[in-house]
């Protein structure tokens, strides 16, 4: 972005006079103070900490105007630009309608219990073989990120590829009204946050939230093979398309086949029966992410041959489903920024398949806000390990742990190895002692576990 000082006073009804500060330019927003570049506006946000703390790191790292909070008005720095607002992150969202409008991309917006990430890479790069695109950075999308991602846009965008989240009923609405895409995309429901919507059915109504910006003649495009959304999806006059893998949906593969060894997958679609397509990832669940964004694309009629190179070259956000090497040259399958029971199950299967002259050993961390039934949705993940497939399982987290007594009836008790959260310093250390070269490693856990320490550990 690029703005005037006073430009941007204006659009979020800033309460001071800038004086000669009107007319500095700004071409950057961040709201931590260690990541802004020279010529940035800061926006002091509250959480664990008050932002208002780290203007003088805002400064240090590139800051030369920042957003304040008018009940911090009396700690506001005299010698360095200042606007004056209620709160720093409503008016970081007034900036963002603002940019947005100036701006006018194509919007296109996506949400889902599993697989939006995945979905929001798919689609920037197959857009990007014919549009300037901007996407959300890692998963930027709460009512921080999504902000943020569209004060990111530089003035030649064409098509912001923004993805949305939510943990309860009303943000997807808040994001949604905030972005108005031209493009609605819900890649699928399942048990993610259940804890706090009790049911798959409220999770599925929370979820079509994200049609409530969604402009006149913007379509809607959802996962055909789940009914929850066929239903809910009659009361949207928009245009709709479908994707999954059965066969009345607008889209969907004749073909898949798998490549264990180069971790990719091949697939075909009705649309284009000669075409191949490949992305570098495993799993039917990722060709349903890719006929997701196949049926984006297909809106913005991209070209075949570009639909083509546009999977193939896709860069995948780290950490989802991703292939790593370690320090003893074991092959790691890391997916350890989120979880859900559905997820967990798929990404085991797919682990399962690929070959290994050693062992399979999981490393699986207790899956988050799953409420009153967390510790059967934890048991239930014994239906995706095998003992002859997967042949060590490590534990972590108290959910876990009702997944290892269930183990306990397939597998021998030496194969399960169970820790408290407290005990990942052990868990680390004795799978360090127990890995070969030749084994496979799949990580998988919500954030919360942080797992990414397990990752580290093992290529370090």
């Amino acid at each position: 972005m690029k703005m005037q000082l006073a430009e941007i006073a204006k659009a979020v009804d800033a309460q001071n006079d800038l004086g000669e500060s009107a007319t500095i330019t700004v071409t950057s927003v961040h709201f931590d103070s260690r990541q802004l570049a020279s010529e940035s506006l800061f926006v002091p946000l509250r959480g664990e900490h008050d932002g208002h703390e780290f203007i003088d790191s805002a400064r240090e790292h590139g800051a030369i105007a920042s957003l304040w909070a008018a009940d911090e008005a009396d700690h506001a720095p005299h010698d360095f630009p200042v606007l004056i607002v209620d709160d720093p992150l409503i008016a970081m969202t007034q900036l963002a309608a603002y940019w947005l409008a100036k701006i006018n991309p194509q919007v296109v917006a996506i949400t889902g219990s599993n697989g939006k990430t995945t979905t929001k890479d798919m689609t920037a790069s197959l857009l990007s073989t014919e549009y300037n695109v901007v996407k959300t950075y890692a998963n930027y999308n709460n009512e921080v990120g999504v902000p943020f991602t569209v004060l990111s846009m530089e003035a030649n965008t064409e098509v912001l590829v923004v993805e949305l989240g939510m943990d309860r009923f009303g943000q997807l609405d808040e994001l949604s009204r905030l972005v108005a895409p031209d493009v609605a995309v819900i890649t699928m429901i399942g048990e993610a946050h259940i804890e706090f919507f009790g049911t798959r059915d409220k999770i599925a109504d929370a979820k079509m939230e994200i049609t409530h910006g969604l402009k006149a003649d913007g379509r809607f495009v959802y996962d055909g093979d789940e009914p929850l959304l066929v239903s809910r999806a009659q009361n949207i006059a928009n245009e709709q398309r479908t994707f999954g893998q059965q066969s009345a949906n607008d889209l969907y593969p004749t073909q898949i086949n798998q490549d264990t060894n180069l971790h990719t997958t091949t697939f075909t679609v009705n649309q284009w029966p000669d075409e191949i397509f490949t992305i570098p990832l495993m799993g039917d669940y990722n060709v349903n992410n890719a006929l997701a964004a196949l049926t984006v694309a297909q809106l913005f009629h991209i070209r075949t041959a570009n639909l083509v190179k546009g999977l193939g070259a896709v860069a995948i956000t780290k950490n989802r489903t991703q292939w790593l090497t370690g320090a003893k040259g074991e092959a790691i399958l890391s997916d350890v920024y989120n979880a859900n029971p559905t997820a967990m199950k798929d990404v085991l299967r797919l682990f399962a398949q690929t070959p290994a002259k050693g062992r399979h050993i999981a490393v699986l961390g207790d899956m988050l806000e799953l409420g009153q039934d967390a510790d059967a949705l934890h048991a239930s993940v014994a239906e995706a390990l095998v003992p002859d497939q997967i042949e060590e399982v490590y534990l972590i987290g108290p959910h876990m742990q009702a997944l290892a007594q269930t183990l306990t009836t397939s597998y021998p008790k030496a194969a399960i190895h169970y820790y408290p959260t407290a005990g990942k310093e052990q868990l680390i250390a004795e799978l360090l002692a127990d890995i070969t070269a030749d084994d496979e490693v799949v990580l998988k856990a919500s954030h919360g576990l942080h797992l990414e320490t397990v990752l580290t550990a093992l290529q370090s």
